[in-house]
C-alpha cells in the first residue's frame, strides 16, 4: 500500500505497482465507466425518431379531444332543441323558431366545416411544400430564429410579413392569429372570417336556445297548458305526462324528467354562452383595434415586462464575419483570467467504499 500523497505521484508517472493495486471491476467515485449518459441516450432516441410531417388542415392527424367535444355539443344541442324544446312552443311560435334556429344551426355547421377544412398556410408554402415530406430539424446553432428576413428555415420558402411558423401544424401560417384546438387547425388570414362567423353563429344559437328554455321554465309555473298545445296531448288525460320528440317519435315521460332535462341543458347553455360570448367580444375588440390574437398576446407580454427586448429580424451575415460592437474611446485593460490549481480525483481502494479524495499535484516529480 502507498500513502495517499505518494499515490497521486505514482498515478501521474504511470507506476506499474500502482496500476496493479487498481481493481479492474472498481467504479470511479461510484460511477460505472461503461454506463451511457442520459444525454447520450436522449440524443440517440431523437436520432431514431421520425421527423414530424406538416398538417394540412383540421382533419389531419393527430385529432384533438376538444374537436370531438365541440361536435358532441353541437349534435346534442341540435337534438334537444328541435326534438324536445321547440315542440313545447305554441303553434304560432313553433314554425318561426324552426326557421330561425334551423338557419342559425345550418349556417354555423357550414362555416365551422369551412374553417376546419381550409389550409391556412402561406401561399408560397401551399405552392411549394410537399406535405408528405418530413419537416427538417431546426438548428439554433446556425439560425437565431425560424423566420429571418421573411424566410422560413423550416418551410424553406419566403413568407409574407405577418406569417408565423406554427409548431402544432409544422408550417407557416399567413396572417397568423392563433392555433384553435376546437377546430384542430390554425386560424389565419385565409380562414379567420369563417372562424369568426362560427363563433358568432354559435353564440346566437345558444342565446336563442336560452330564450326558449326560459320561456318553457317560466310558462310551466304560470300556465302549463300553453306548453301542451300539440294535438297529441288530447289523448293524454294526466297532466304529469309530457311528450318528447313529438315531430318524430313521441316518447311519454313524467314531469321530473322534463324539468331535469330543461335545467341541465339550461346550465350547459349558459356556461357555453358565457365562454363563447366572451370570445366573440374579444375578437370584436381585436377587429376594432386591427390586431390579431398573437399581436395582442405580445403586447400584453411587453407591458408586463417592459425590459424584455423585442424580437427583431437579424441580418444574415456572411461566413467569417463577426458583428462589431460599439465601444467607448476609453478602454480599461482586462485582468488575466484567474488560474486555479489543478486537483486530481483519487478513489479509495476499499471495495466497500465509493469515496473520493481531492489530492493536490506534486511540486516536483521524483527522479
Amino acid at each position: 500500500m502507498y500513502p495517499i500523497d505518494q499515490l497521486g505521484i505514482l498515478l501521474l508517472i504511470g507506476n506499474k505497482d500502482a496500476k496493479k493495486t487498481w481493481p479492474s471491476q472498481m467504479n470511479i467515485c461510484g460511477i460505472n465507466q461503461n454506463r451511457v449518459l442520459p444525454e447520450t441516450q436522449e440524443n440517440n432516441v431523437k436520432k431514431h425518431q421520425p421527423r414530424p410531417l406538416s398538417r394540412v388542415n383540421g382533419w389531419s392527424t393527430p385529432l384533438h379531444s376538444f374537436q370531438a367535444l365541440s361536435w358532441t355539443t353541437y349534435f346534442t344541442m341540435s337534438i334537444v332543441t328541435f326534438g324536445i324544446f321547440i315542440p313545447f312552443l305554441p303553434t304560432t311560435w313553433k314554425h318561426a323558431a324552426n326557421i330561425v334556429m334551423g338557419g342559425v344551426f345550418i349556417f354555423h355547421l357550414i362555416v365551422h366545416l369551412i374553417a376546419i377544412t381550409i389550409d391556412p398556410a402561406d401561399n408560397n408554402v401551399r405552392l411549394k411544400k410537399d406535405y408528405m415530406k418530413p419537416m427538417p430539424t431546426f438548428d439554433r446553432s446556425k439560425h437565431a430564429h425560424v423566420i429571418q428576413n421573411q424566410y422560413c428555415h423550416l418551410c424553406e420558402v419566403t413568407v409574407s410579413k405577418k406569417a408565423k411558423h406554427c409548431s402544432s401544424c409544422n408550417k407557416c401560417i399567413s396572417g397568423f392569429d392563433h392555433h384553435c384546438k376546437w377546430l384542430n387547425n390554425c386560424v389565419g388570414r385565409r380562414n379567420y372570417w369563417f372562424f369568426f362567423c362560427s363563433v358568432a353563429s354559435a353564440a346566437v344559437g345558444l342565446l336563442g336556445l336560452m330564450i326558449i328554455l326560459l320561456y318553457i321554465f317560466i310558462q310551466y309555473f304560470v300556465n302549463p297548458d300553453e306548453l301542451r298545445t300539440d294535438p297529441l296531448y288530447k289523448e293524454i288525460s294526466s297532466e304529469n305526462i309530457w311528450l318528447l320528440f313529438l315531430s318524430l317519435w313521441p316518447v311519454p315521460v313524467k314531469t321530473p324528467v322534463v324539468l331535469s332535462i330543461v335545467v341541465l341543458v339550461l346550465l350547459l347553455d349558459v356556461a357555453s354562452f358565457v365562454l363563447l360570448g366572451h370570445l366573440f367580444l374579444f375578437h370584436v375588440y381585436l377587429i376594432g383595434k386591427n390586431l390579431s390574437t398573437f399581436d395582442y398576446m405580445m403586447k400584453i407580454r411587453y407591458q408586463k415586462n417592459p425590459h424584455l427586448p423585442e424580437k427583431k429580424e437579424l441580418p444574415l451575415q456572411k461566413k467569417g464575419s463577426l458583428p462589431q460592437e460599439k465601444s467607448n474611446s476609453l478602454t480599461w485593460p482586462k485582468s488575466p483570467p484567474r488560474m486555479e490549481t489543478p486537483r486530481f480525483l483519487l478513489p479509495t481502494f476499499s471495495t466497500q467504499s465509493n469515496m473520493c479524495f481531492m489530492v493536490p499535484p506534486p511540486k516536483t516529480l521524483p527522479q
